[in-house]
């Protein structure tokens, strides 16, 4: 397994494909670094070689973040919202959804699981 980021990255999938277990990192980006590095998108981890794989490498450490300095960059702007008191922040706080999702029928992911709330019994003659 090749490591990068210190994430290993699965040798035998496509090198697009393998870029993106690395946190911050997607598909298009992927292309582009690969692109950057002069290495095949179709090429398998396995099949790099050094002077590919290590130029892959001084490309992910110098131009973007990824893995633990961009978790901690998210964490500190959702911090920033909430300490700011926007709506945004706000929602956070709650732990409902961000984005303008309805809540009335899911939004479980966020909410959590159900709390149900038991109706009044009718008083008995």
């Amino acid at each position: 397994m090749a490591r990068i980021a210190g994430v290993d990255i699965p040798d035998n999938k496509r090198g697009i494909i393998s870029l993106t277990y690395i946190f911050g990192i997607g598909r298009s980006k992927a292309a582009q670094i690969l692109e950057q590095a002069n290495v095949d998108i179709n090429k398998k981890v396995s099949e790099w070689s050094d002077d590919e794989s290590n130029a892959i490498r001084t490309i992910i450490s110098e131009g973007i973040k990824v893995e633990g300095v961009l978790k901690s960059e998210i964490q500190l702007n959702i911090k920033r919202l909430m300490d700011i008191g926007s709506y945004r922040g706000l929602r956070h706080r709650k732990g409902l959804p961000v984005r303008g999702q309805k809540t009335k029928n899911n939004a479980r992911t966020r909410k959590g699981k159900r709390k149900t709330v038991a109706n009044k019994k009718k008083a008995t003659k």
